[in-house]
């Protein structure tokens, strides 16, 4: 089974994998949030000014992000 990528609690940005498993996965956007691999679904946006789910979700840059995140 594949290990599941971290995702940012707070812009929902999926993270990608650090270079060094002993590496702390943090936000580079909000290095301060939480993060979880509790998240569902994704969205890739590649142009926020002209996508209307990155209105919704309120993305000003491009990138891969999760639908829903969990944080407990």
């Amino acid at each position: 089974m594949a290990k599941q990528p971290f995702a940012c609690g707070e812009c929902n940005r999926v993270l990608p994998d650090p270079a060094n498993k002993n590496d702390v996965v943090q936000c580079t956007n909000c290095p301060s949030a939480p993060v979880t691999t509790d998240w569902q679904g994704y969205v890739i946006i590649l142009d926020p000014t002209r996508s209307e789910v990155a209105r919704r979700l309120n993305v000003t840059s491009p990138g891969t992000y999760a639908l829903k995140v969990n944080i407990r």
